[in-house]
Parts: C-alpha cells; structure tokens; sequence
C-alpha cells in the first residue's frame, strides 16, 4: 500500500458512520425489530453489532500499533449478539458508541508515522497455514472500511425484505 492508497483507505473508513447513518435515516424506525430470517440480525441488531465490532477494530488496530507481533483476542459476532441480547440493547447508546469510536480511531490513524506500516500482528482465524498472511495496518483498514459498507447493502436487504412483507 503506497501513501496515498494509506490516506484514501482512511478517509473511507472515515466516512463509514455517515454512510451507515445515510442508509439507517432511510430505514423507517416501524421496520427496524424486523428480522428477514431466525439467523439473520434485524436492523437494530445490526446497529447494536456495529457498536461492539468498531470498538473490537478499535482495540485492534491499537495493539496493533502499541505492541506488534502480539495476538489479537477472537471475535464470535454472532455469539456476541445473541449472548450480549442485542435486540434489547439501546440503539440511540449504540450509534454514540460507533460515531465516537470510529471518529477518535478514524483521527488516530491521520496521525501514524509510516513505519506503522511495517508492523503486523497475529489474528486467531489466521493462524492455520493456508491463510499465511499477516494482519497488518492494511489489512486492518481494508477490513474495517468494508466493514461499514458491507452492512450498509444489508440494512437495506433487511428493510427492502421488511417493505416487501408490509404491502
């Protein structure tokens, strides 16, 4: 990743709680406990998830950072949503919560000196052979600017599904 592929990736990741916001303001509220399936996640499911996942890419992307060559804690999103009850967490503390960790790691990152770059970390699902990669600062910002986009297309899968069952 060269420097400007760096600075582009991070003013995406920046954006990412104002497109998530964009696509939930679309999202009539009526619609939000709809769940499209039993094993899918609902939109306040989801809102609730993207809570709790930016403040795990938070940390990573900080120990990253403070202690390369460490081990990264594993992730179980759906474990973590049905065991932590999502669907009876608050939203609006949900959102604060994504808005304000994406925002301070978003200025975090601004900041990096290039040598960041070179630091990598071990990840738990990473560590089989077949994977054979490192989880570098790269990886971490392709993952996490995805991240927001990837759950935007399913917001709007799950309201679209919710709109088709109301006509």
């Amino acid at each position: 990743m060269n420097q400007n592929e760096r600075k582009e990736l991070i003013e995406e990741y920046g954006r990412g709680y104002d497109l998530f916001g964009t696509a939930l303001a679309q999202a009539p509220r009526e619609g939000w406990e709809f769940k499209p399936a039993p094993y899918e996640w609902s939109v306040h499911e989801l809102i609730v998830h993207m809570a709790d996942s930016e403040c795990m890419g938070a940390m990573r992307v900080r120990k990253l950072i403070v202690e390369p060559g460490g081990t990264l804690m594993g992730y179980d999103d759906a474990k973590w949503a049905e065991t932590l009850d999502y669907q009876n967490q608050s939203v609006e503390d949900a959102l604060q919560l994504f808005k304000l960790t994406r925002q301070t790691t978003y200025h975090l990152l601004k900041t990096l000196p290039d040598q960041v770059d070179t630091y990598s970390v071990v990840h738990p699902e990473l560590v089989y052979p077949e994977y054979g990669e490192a989880y570098t600062l790269e990886k971490w910002l392709r993952i996490y600017t995805r991240h927001a986009r990837d759950h935007v297309e399913q917001l709007k899968k799950t309201v679209q599904a919710w709109k088709e069952q109301n006509k």
